[in-house]
């Protein structure tokens, strides 16, 4: 059905004999990511036109590469949506097969570059954090020496405290209190990374000023028991996309799991045999959990039923083509926010973190010790469970003392 689609073409016009076979595997490449035999077809013929293109142009495969892409949509008739994406992607499948050469990638030896790439390898190696927040750090870093430096040479040892200070007083007031509390501990983190190699002669770490954010002020954000029910009871699990989302928020709400540890979850992380699950959790670290019957027999509805053969090792996939593991944690929070919609419940904070709250809550109301709820949630530092102690009512409750009534009594 769609291998006559290109062959046609081939019979009535010439095409580069090295692209012949390549386009049969561009083809079952398609396929097997899960793209609908319409939309193979559409980009088939436009990769089919572009070969035909470049032999009436008597261009050389080995020519291939951006620019001549860019030249073959100026000069099409009329260009579509998603010509260039389909255009790039056949770019890329002929450079993994070593069809054409390898997109020669333009070194920065830049003095910026160089002290990024530096930290960079420190972050990763040294100190095991997980490459979204070493992007992070590198992005505050790299605002901070732009705007300090701007077309000056790059001179690390002239950095003082009061452009640090300058820095953070005229960008943390439009940031949240979180994403302002993340570029503080970017610099902090850079500066004694500099200190450390010899790069400055003081410590500028301590020069960093801190964004007020009183983490014991307010109560955690949470579900009770029956609100939790309600958001699982509202997946939809006669579709594909319900049953995935309902295995997904059965980990969120009964292991407490962060969004970035479910999203780089393995298929070889669940040992169905012991009935444990290995989490990977952050700063490299992991930890194996139990598996309960019920997340058990929900992940294995998904992966019987719903999870497309695709080659990527992830458990959870998107449900539309191309089939890959999911870009990052926010796309667990659009998916836990529209089961809260659909529940009809409102909270303030509608992040995959709120159902994290929800259990250690609940395990406080149920008797559960901090040591305990700290354990579940795999956390390195007592402290860190402190903040669930608010949330025990009753208890505080017998703590408080009535309130004086003055005057005559």
């Amino acid at each position: 059905m769609i291998e006559s689609s290109f062959q046609e073409p081939r019979r009535t016009k010439p095409f580069p004999d090295p692209l012949v076979a390549e386009l049969q595997r561009f083809t079952d490449s398609l396929i097997e990511q899960g793209y609908a035999d319409v939309t193979v077809r559409v980009k088939v013929k436009l990769v089919t036109s572009f070969g035909q293109w470049l032999k009436r142009n008597r261009l050389a495969v080995t020519d291939l590469a951006e620019p001549l892409v860019e030249t073959f949509l100026e000069r099409k008739h009329r260009v579509h949506r998603g010509d260039l994406r389909t255009l790039q992607q056949f770019l890329d499948h002929l450079r993994r097969h070593k069809v054409v050469p390898a997109r020669e990638l333009v070194c920065d030896r830049s003095p910026l570059a160089q002290i990024l790439n530096r930290y960079e390898t420190h972050l990763r190696i040294e100190r095991g954090l997980v490459a979204h927040t070493i992007l992070e750090y590198q992005s505050f870093v790299r605002k901070f020496l732009l705007k300090r430096f701007r077309r000056r040479p790059l001179l690390l040892k002239a950095v003082k405290a009061s452009d640090i200070s300058d820095f953070v007083l005229c960008h943390a007031p439009g940031m949240r209190v979180k994403r302002a509390q993340v570029m503080t501990t970017a610099f902090r983190s850079f500066f004694r990374f500099l200190f450390q190699k010899g790069e400055l002669q003081a410590d500028l770490a301590a020069s960093v000023p801190t964004v007020a954010n009183w983490q014991l002020s307010t109560v955690p954000k949470y579900l009770t028991p029956k609100e939790v029910k309600r958001v699982l009871k509202a997946c939809d699990r006669r579709t594909t996309a319900g049953r995935r989302d309902y295995a997904i928020l059965r980990l969120l709400a009964r292991l407490g799991l962060r969004a970035g540890e479910v999203v780089g979850l393995q298929l070889e992380d669940i040992n169905w045999r012991a009935g444990e699950i290995l989490v990977r959790g952050k700063g490299l670290l992991h930890d194996r959990m139990p598996l309960p019957a019920d997340v058990g027999e929900a992940l294995a509805s998904y992966l019987r039923r719903d999870r497309p053969h695709c080659r990527t090792r992830r458990v959870f996939v998107c449900t539309k083509a191309p089939r890959r593991g999911f870009a990052g944690p926010s796309t667990l929070t659009t998916i836990v926010r529209r089961a809260l919609d659909r529940a009809n419940l409102h909270p303030e904070f509608k992040g995959a973190h709120l159902l994290r709250h929800s259990l250690a809550t609940s395990m406080l109301r149920s008797g559960a010790t901090m040591g305990e709820i700290g354990e579940v949630l795999r956390h390195r530092a007592p402290n860190t469970t402190e903040i669930y102690a608010k949330v025990d009512f009753e208890s505080l409750r017998s703590l408080a003392h009535p309130w004086p009534i003055g005057g005559p009594q």
